[in-house]
């Protein structure tokens, strides 16, 4: 329920809770103009929301090709440069982004909670 405050060519400079000699023209909260003053923030939100859902999907897909490639199905090799170029990146910035963060199980403990997975062998380290 905002009044708007306008200049001479009719955009809104101010919304105001109450009437006032500056802002007496009511506008509803969904109004165009309202909207357009406040920058439209629904429009921003879903694009944020979307570019989330492309990020986990684009994880998705490094999964599946890292089953793929783990089961023998494919070859690194198969993909073209560019892919297997791209691919490098995303995994070598994540594990050095991982690489920083905190490590509540070691490697060890890890691999026995995952199946299929051997615990890792330190008696080199």
């Amino acid at each position: 329920m905002p009044y708007a405050h306008r200049n001479a060519q009719g955009l809104v400079l101010s919304l105001h809770r109450e009437a006032s000699a500056e802002a007496s023209e009511y506008l509803a909260d969904d109004h165009p103009d309202v909207r357009a003053f406040l920058g439209d923030q629904g429009a921003a939100d879903a694009q944020e929301r979307f570019a989330r859902l492309d990020a986990d999907f684009v994880r998705v897909l490094e999964d599946v090709i890292d089953t793929l490639i783990n089961r023998n199905l494919i070859n690194i090799t198969d993909l073209p440069a560019e892919a297997q170029a791209k691919l490098f990146s995303r995994k070598s910035f994540r594990e050095r982004r991982s690489s920083h963060a905190l490590k509540l199980y070691g490697d060890a403990e890890l691999g026995a909670l995952i199946p299929g997975v051997a615990p890792a062998d330190d008696s080199d380290a």
